[in-house]
């Protein structure tokens, strides 16, 4: 652990949260390099070639900006704390003293680095608990205690570019779900019953997960990008299938709503998806009657009308479908969450993109749209610096 200033980019002092260091800047937006939800969906942060941005979600309102001397690839929130995980650029001038290879803990409430993480190898992704920081590597994640940052528990991978990692949230023993050491299976983590259990989920590579905040129902993709498939993370079985369609797809990013009824799916074929899903109350550990009652499709869960003839046909004709979809222009990569209004998503975009929309959980079909922005404009107002 480190506390020295010295191992961050120094924050540009002539610039407040709402200024820009020149004109050139104000009028060339940052470039994005990698875009996230917080734990509870409250707010999104943009890592950019500049700095990070932070902006709430409901209502959507620029919040935090800051600027550094040098980018970074990866940042990461606790809630709305004012602590961040911040990760250096390999874009930045060499030699940068914020390398993709360390791992920052920033205290935005005084403006410094506070601790750090040192590694040999890239940093491919962050995930953060109150209780716990988790690192992933190229073939390994590291899980290390945040109040001192000692270690707590090392895992293998298998080759995992993407870092994919993802942890329960609520309080007492964390789950964590990862790649395991074979193509196509994930790895459970349960820290409260000390046992580890592996899902052969895919025939092909892992590559995105989800995972309920009780950690208990956990959604994955393979690189086909045509299946999502549910399950159980206390016994490994399988809950529910779901097909984004019959092309192969680069999927985005999965999500659960706060309850699991629902699930969304966005990928590289511009569509966002959101399908029902068959959770129970045993399974989730929730009260889920109330809602399931204003929703008949939660019940259909979207059959194919050709599913009658399931066993004569190709499982497609057979495959489940989602409820409601929403297009976006293709060529931008999507990211999307649940709102803290009802049957609402949110979608954020590599293009600076913010998308608030509505779906029918009764009718389905096409979402309707209530709020988009560009984040990324230069007349954006942050809120000032402390």
């Amino acid at each position: 652990m480190s506390s020295s200033d010295e191992t961050l980019p120094q924050l540009d002092p002539d610039s407040s949260p709402g200024q820009t260091q020149t004109q050139t800047q104000t009028q060339i937006p940052p470039t994005i390099n990698q875009l996230s939800f917080n734990q509870d969906n409250t707010c999104f942060s943009a890592a950019t070639d500049r700095g990070f941005l932070v902006f709430d979600t409901d209502p959507y309102r620029p919040l935090i900006r800051r600027d550094f001397d040098a980018g970074l690839s990866l940042l990461s929130m606790l809630f709305r704390f004012e602590v961040f995980v911040l990760i250096g650029s390999s874009r930045s001038p060499s030699p940068s003293p914020a390398s993709n290879t360390k791992a920052l803990l920033w205290d935005d409430h005084v403006s410094r680095c506070v601790g750090e993480l040192s590694f040999r190898s890239p940093i491919r992704s962050i995930r953060l608990r109150r209780d716990t920081i988790i690192v992933s590597l190229l073939h390994k994640i590291y899980v290390y205690n945040f109040s001192d940052l000692k270690l707590l528990h090392q895992l293998e991978t298998t080759s995992n570019p993407k870092g994919l990692c993802e942890v329960s949230q609520v309080s007492g023993p964390m789950v964590l779900v990862c790649p395991g050491l074979q193509k196509g299976t994930v790895r459970v983590e349960n820290y409260g019953s000390k046992r580890c259990k592996f899902i052969n989920a895919h025939s092909s590579s892992i590559t995105c997960l989800a995972l309920t905040h009780d950690g208990r129902v956990l959604a994955t993709a393979s690189s086909k990008g045509t299946l999502v498939r549910v399950f159980n993370t206390l016994d490994g079985t399988l809950i529910q299938e779901v097909r984004r369609g019959a092309d192969q797809a680069e999927i985005y990013s999965l999500a659960f709503s706060s309850t699991a009824q629902w699930l969304a799916v966005s990928s590289d074929k511009g569509t966002v998806h959101v399908f029902s899903l068959k959770v129970d109350s045993v399974a989730l550990g929730d009260d889920r009657s109330s809602s399931a009652s204003e929703s008949p499709l939660s019940k259909q869960s979207a059959l194919s009308s050709l599913s009658i003839l399931k066993g004569v046909l190709p499982k497609y004709f057979s495959s489940e479908w989602s409820v409601a979809q929403f297009r976006l222009p293709e060529g931008s990569r999507y990211i999307v969450a649940f709102g803290q209004q009802k049957n609402t998503i949110m979608i954020i975009g590599m293009d600076g993109s913010f998308h608030r929309c509505q779906f029918d959980p009764v009718n389905g079909g096409q979402m309707t749209q209530i709020e988009e922005c560009n984040f990324l404009k230069p007349e954006e107002t942050f809120s000032k610096s402390e």
